[in-house]
């Protein structure tokens, strides 16, 4: 594996416990509103209830999102127990959380709860299944996120992808140096953009350097970029480009990412050559959601 501190963002793991609560206080504004006027119509202030949230996805699924609807039901003044924990894996059926409280706060939490656990295990289900379809390769090759996450949702998104195995690349425009082909363009060649980067920024962070070809990867790593991402490339031409550099002795001096077109029939090929990153945006823009539902009993 990488050294995680020269590409893992593992920033988003130490997020604001403060600013995340706040956050989930105005997704439960943006749900209720001025209030839940059926609940209000229909049940009486003083009537408690205890629920159970429960996996209702047929196959395999990673759990993630557990701790923000505890979080969500405490704001509500709901108790809650976990019975599981944030990454594990889990069949149709089993339990995930506990509830108990007043009705009507249980409901007001529900579905801002549920949105978010459905969510968050939808991408990290995606990002096991990746993990998994490596094989032995895992153990040598990372699977990442992208900035590719709903607005918003950055934090949710990538701590999903880390609960699913995989890790987070830069969080934010300001984590990381990261020379793209419209920087490129601009600038007019990889070896001008890594040149300017060096002589303002010196080496106080990372670079890494998107390259479209071979030719790029080579002029990337004699401009000393840290990482270079090969994008779009095919999985022959990635095994190429990996044979070469070996052949000239570079290997070793770059980390490379794989990135572009990658999929979980394809994911293998990829990774057959072993590079140290494959970064798929599909994790947080193309995931299935996980089915829960919370089931609900009233002690009146």
């Amino acid at each position: 594996m990488i050294n995680s501190d020269l590409y893992n963002d593992n920033s988003i793991l130490f997020f604001d416990e403060i600013e995340l609560r706040s956050i989930l206080i105005n997704f439960l504004n943006e749900d209720i509103g001025t209030g839940d006027i059926t609940s209000e119509l229909l049940i009486d202030d003083k009537i408690h209830a205890d629920a159970q949230i429960i996996c209702k996805n047929e196959g395999e699924s990673i759990v993630s999102g557990l701790k923000e609807a505890k979080t969500i039901f405490d704001i509500c003044d709901c108790d809650s127990k976990l019975l599981v924990n944030d990454g594990d894996i889990l069949k149709r059926g089993t339990p995930v959380m506990n509830i108990s409280g007043l009705a009507k706060s249980i409901l007001k939490s529900e579905r801002t709860a549920l949105n978010l656990i459905m969510h968050m295990s939808g991408i990290s289900t995606k990002t096991y299944q990746f993990v998994k379809e490596l094989g032995d390769f895992s153990k040598l090759v990372n699977i990442a996120s992208t900035r590719k996450t709903s607005p918003g949702l950055r934090y949710f998104d990538k701590k999903a992808v880390i609960l699913g195995g995989g890790i987070s690349h830069r969080s934010g425009l300001d984590k990381m140096i990261l020379i793209k082909d419209n920087h490129i363009a601009i600038t007019g060649s990889v070896k001008n953009a890594i040149n300017i980067i060096k002589s303002k920024y010196g080496t106080k962070k990372k670079i890494e350097c998107e390259v479209t070809d071979h030719d790029g990867l080579i002029d990337a790593i004699q401009s000393q970029a840290d990482i270079v991402m090969l994008d779009n490339f095919t999985p022959e031409a990635v095994q190429n480009s990996l044979e070469k550099i070996i052949h000239l002795g570079i290997r070793n001096k770059i980390i490379i990412e794989v990135s572009g077109g990658i999929t979980l029939d394809n994911v293998y090929k990829y990774a057959s050559s072993k590079p140290n990153v494959i970064s798929i945006g599909s994790l947080t823009h193309s995931f299935q959601a996980i089915d829960f539902s919370l089931e609900i009993q009233t002690n009146k």
